[in-house]
């Protein structure tokens, strides 16, 4: 009997109350989710949801009021600030809504750069890169600046850049939201190669369409997981 896939993803009884004077506001409201390696999973709902905070919590880009959350087996919660950044760095792949590519760069150099605030020597940031990028199917537009480039291109440079450094999981949020309906499917095919090579990806998203290209859907409601199963997707 093969031993399961091991968690990227555990969290527990995750809580996130906002505060403003005398209001408190609970976005999250004891949520319990485990996502394993390999996984390609959507997480869904309106605005509101708590799925914005989910994202932020699962980035490492807010912590925890109450619960654990652990990342590749590491309590997020006991990490300093400086070492939260480097998980960011090294562990997560981002893919926003905005691009977030800088103009000025080639497809080549905005790949490059979160590596090189990852002090990745300058022949391996390039050979990663460029590597990168031909994964995506952009190797005959290494040196295109945004601006020269489809939206469609422009979020595959994105996934690019999230690919480069190998991170644990890609987390993407509202990866479509600026594209039309034939860049989507591109961009959504790449996730798909993507998960079919064993890539571990979370999606955050607020349209079902594109939820159901994942293999398994999370509902969040008023900062809890109202349901959790596998999508048509993966039935088929």
């Amino acid at each position: 009997m093969s031993a399961l896939p091991p968690p990227v993803i555990e969290m527990a009884g995750a809580r996130k109350t906002y505060r403003s004077g005398q209001i408190e506001f609970e976005a999250l409201s004891g949520i319990d989710l485990s996502v394993t390696e390999g996984e390609y999973v959507a997480i869904v709902g309106p605005s509101g949801s708590g799925k914005s905070t989910l994202m932020n919590i699962l980035g490492c880009l807010d912590v925890l009021t109450s619960g654990s959350y652990r990342l590749g087996g590491e309590d997020v919660e006991r990490l300093s600030e400086v070492a939260l950044a480097r998980v960011r760095n090294r562990q997560i792949g981002f893919v926003f809504q905005q691009f977030h590519l800088l103009p000025s760069l080639s497809a080549l150099r905005n790949v490059e750069l979160p590596m090189v605030y990852g002090r990745v020597e300058k022949t391996e940031r390039r050979e990663r890169a460029a590597a990168a990028l031909e994964r995506v199917g952009l190797s005959d537009r290494l040196n295109n600046r945004p601006g020269e480039l489809s939206g469609g291109q422009q979020q595959r440079v994105a996934v690019a850049r999230a690919l480069a450094g190998d991170p644990t999981m890609i987390l993407a949020d509202e990866p479509t939201g600026n594209l039309d309906s034939a860049s989507t499917d591109d961009v959504l095919g790449l996730f798909d190669e993507l998960h079919a090579a064993g890539r571990t990806i979370v999606l955050i998203t607020h349209e079902h369409d594109v939820a159901r290209r994942a293999r398994r859907m999370v509902t969040v409601r008023d900062g809890l997981i109202v349901s959790d199963g596998a999508t048509q997707e993966a039935a088929a």
